[in-house]
């Protein structure tokens, strides 16, 4: 009897062998349900049995019987395989939880596909046209296919199998000839012409597509409103007039409904699929299957969107690359940009990697000519670049955090008409709540952190886990009445410049103001159509946002993350500053950034004024090269946590000593330590930093310890992690 090998989603680093009387080879990508210990699992199975493992000491008569095989879906593909093992491998993680991971909730369930579930639409797929155009002996499944092709596509899965019966329906969605037509696709008519390129954007493009379809990573650096986008919507147009798939990754798609309009017009004709995880299961798992089946152009999504297996993949392309969404935080710890990378490489395809502000690995392996380089140093439109300035606030009287020269330029904007942005990275009304009489503040009794005030709704929250409580009347201490916020965030800006102004309008948009989509959409709608004169927002309005009538930015409270002992705080504070501030001006208008600060001479300050990133980036690396810190070497972090720190610290010893052991030429081991922020959600956190100057021999030393590390015993309650190339040491 076969013997198939399934990945389960457990913690547990093997696969799990089960017969299946009917399993085939074409069974090896499908989902499947098992029993497993007192009850039942779903899983994939992601191959057979050879007879030489059989032979090996697998005994049939030991092994259960799989349950059910998921046969209404197109089996996952061998390259899909390949790339969840990859990422399993790489990042040390259990193939169960990668193919947990990957794969849309709905077609986790080998009993069913939720899109099958809500009665979806189908249509041909493209194996079903090419099946129709082909010179073939006639069979019943094409008889059927080319019965249905004689009424216009879509149809309702019911009423097919109603009319066909559901053996025959089954029968076509397994050849493919059958997909689901997500309902969300869009299919908007393109209006207008294209838009003019500038010299540069030209020169770009057809160096792009003069190197061929074969794999290249290409860095496309472009300073902010250089029109980056339009180059990848050229790239892909080309790639559609061939036949191929687009996979286009953006940070956030929920901050990005502009751009998925812009997609959705650019190519009316072509069929443009959302994935991300704020889809419903049903909708997330119909563009997936699509995606599989070949039916879907192009498809859109944040980074757990490079799962997406399809089949006539010709371009990936990865916006705003440097930005920390694309790296996983939770679980398996992997980053979509660097997979994209892979993946087109795997797939020989070429990977353009995009944004104005590089991720310094990404600069450096460009400048060392191991990606291909691409230059946008002017903006589209003929727009300038704005001017940039820092104002010295060491000497200077702040208003609720606002320098006299900072007021007098938003009162400029609002005489003339124009929008002027507040840019303040910390939400809530005041960081903490403290007592003046006897020094108490308000502490999340959960994290290492402070709760923030929130004056709106009259609450203290933690921003890390979640704690909610009401503001005390008094101090719990000691009952002074007297009790102050202190520091400030965006709703204290936004209520004094209420104040200062009372006759504009003011917005604040973070993620309290923002919390679903629809409202985010709806603070767009509104800047845009100058439905407000002065912003106060967080890092959200650094996300490629063009506000033409937007012509000032005020950057306040910056200087923190001069001082922040991540060696990548100030690659992140560069980034931050030089995206934020390339809101202003994007227009016909001219744009100005005021930046207050402490440090006016400050390095990473000068550059910004002159809008040089490579300088800053040159600098920045001679730092690093000096440290030893990446790209010069290659890191993973060990983490654990526990309700205890000793557990947490004495586990991580424990795993110092069996990487001592291990430990080849080369590889550096470091001792443990707290976390910078100890205590999470009751849980008291530590870590343990591995390197390597290269990655092979850490990749080596890795694998051999993580399989012993899953074989100690540790305290009860205690939860380890593995992070390969951490973005946070």
């Amino acid at each position: 009897m076969p013997i198939v090998r399934v990945a389960l989603p457990l913690p547990l680093p093997q696969v799990f062998d089960y017969l299946a009387a009917d399993a085939t080879a074409e069974d090896v990508g499908r989902c499947v349900k098992v029993p497993f210990g007192r009850g039942e699992r779903n899983g994939l199975i992601v191959a057979l049995a050879c007879d030489a493992d059989v032979d090996g000491g697998i005994d049939p008569g030991r092994l259960k019987t799989v349950l059910h095989i998921q046969r209404d879906v197109l089996p996952l593909p061998a390259d899909w395989l390949e790339l969840v093992a990859f990422v399993a491998r790489y990042y040390h993680a259990p193939l169960g939880e990668v193919v947990a991971l990957a794969l849309p909730p709905g077609l986790r369930r080998a009993d069913g596909v939720s899109a099958e579930d809500e009665d979806p639409l189908l249509d041909i797929g493209v194996a079903g046209t090419e099946a129709l155009q082909a010179t073939r002996r006639p069979s019943k499944a094409l008889a059927l296919l080319q019965a249905l092709a004689q009424d216009s596509p879509p149809w309702r899965r019911s009423v097919v199998r109603e009319r066909e019966g559901g053996e025959a329906v089954g029968d076509l969605l397994r050849r493919g000839w059958l997909v689901p037509a997500a309902e969300d696709a869009q299919r908007l008519d393109a209006t207008g012409s294209l838009p003019a390129l500038t010299a540069e954007q030209d020169g770009a493009l057809q160096a792009m597509l003069a190197d061929g379809e074969g794999f290249r990573s290409w860095l496309l650096h472009g300073v902010t409103g250089s029109g980056k986008t339009e180059v990848y919507l050229r790239l892909a147009a080309h790639m559609l007039t061939q036949g191929r798939q687009v996979l286009m990754l953006v940070p956030e798609i929920a901050l990005t409904p502009q751009l998925e309009q812009r997609v959705a017009q650019r190519f009316a004709a072509a069929r443009v699929v959302s994935l991300h995880s704020g889809l419903a299961d049903g909708a997330r798992s119909r563009g997936f299957v699509q995606a599989l089946s070949g039916h879907a152009d192009i498809v859109l999504g944040t980074r757990l969107a490079v799962f997406t297996p399809l089949p006539r993949l010709g371009l990936i392309l990865v916006d705003e690359e440097h930005d920390a969404s694309y790296k996983q935080q939770e679980g398996v710890r992997y980053s979509a940009r660097d997979l994209a990378v892979w993946r087109a490489r795997q797939r020989d395809v070429p990977v353009v990697l995009g944004s104005a502000t590089p991720a310094l690995e990404t600069w450096y392996h460009a400048h060392n000519e191991r990606y291909a380089l691409q230059v946008l140093s002017q903006r589209a439109l003929a727009a300038a670049m704005p001017t940039v300035r820092c104002i010295d606030v060491r000497r200077l009287k702040l208003d609720e955090g606002l320098s006299p020269g900072l007021l007098a330029a938003i009162g400029q904007r609002l005489a003339r008409g124009e929008q002027s942005l507040v840019f303040l990275n910390r939400r809530g009304y005041a960081p903490v709540l403290s007592c003046p009489s006897c020094g108490w503040v308000s502490r999340c009794p959960h994290c290492s952190a402070n709760l923030v005030v929130h004056l709106v709704d009259r609450r203290l929250r933690c921003h890390h886990c979640g704690c909610d409580a009401g503001m005390p009347r008094a101090c719990p201490s000691c009952g002074n009445q007297d009790i102050q916020p202190f520091g400030r965030g965006t709703q204290r800006v936004e209520a004094r410049l209420a104040e200062l102004f009372p006759q504009a309008r003011v917005l604040r948009v973070d993620r309290d103001a923002a919390r679903t989509r629809k409202q985010w959409e709806g603070l767009l709608a509104t800047i845009a159509a100058g439905g407000a004169d002065i912003l106060v927002g967080t890092q959200i309005m650094a996300k490629g946002h063009d506000f033409p009538n937007l012509t000032l930015v005020g950057v306040i409270g910056a200087d923190a993350s001069l001082h922040a002992a991540d060696f990548r705080a100030p690659e992140r504070l560069f980034q931050q500053l030089m995206q934020v501030g390339g809101r202003a001006g994007r227009g016909s208008l001219p744009g100005e950034v005021l930046i207050q600060t402490e440090y006016p001479a400050h390095p990473l300050f000068l550059h910004l004024a002159r809008h040089d990133f490579d300088a800053f980036a040159r600098m920045e690396l001679q730092s690093r090269r000096s440290a030893g810190f990446p790209p010069f070497s290659h890191q993973a972090m060990l983490r654990a946590d526990a309700p205890a720190l000793d557990d947490a610290l004495e586990f991580l010893r424990h795993a110092r000593r069996l990487a001592d052991a291990r430990a080849t030429e080369g590889v550096r081991i470091f001792d443990p330590v707290p976390m910078r922020m100890t205590r999470l959600a009751r849980r008291e956190r530590a870590q343990l930093l591995i390197e390597s100057d290269q990655r092979g021999p850490l990749q080596a030393f890795l694998a051999d310890w993580v399989a012993q590390l899953y074989c100690q015993r540790s305290a009860r309650e205690l939860r380890w992690q593995l992070d390969v190339d951490p973005l946070e040491v």
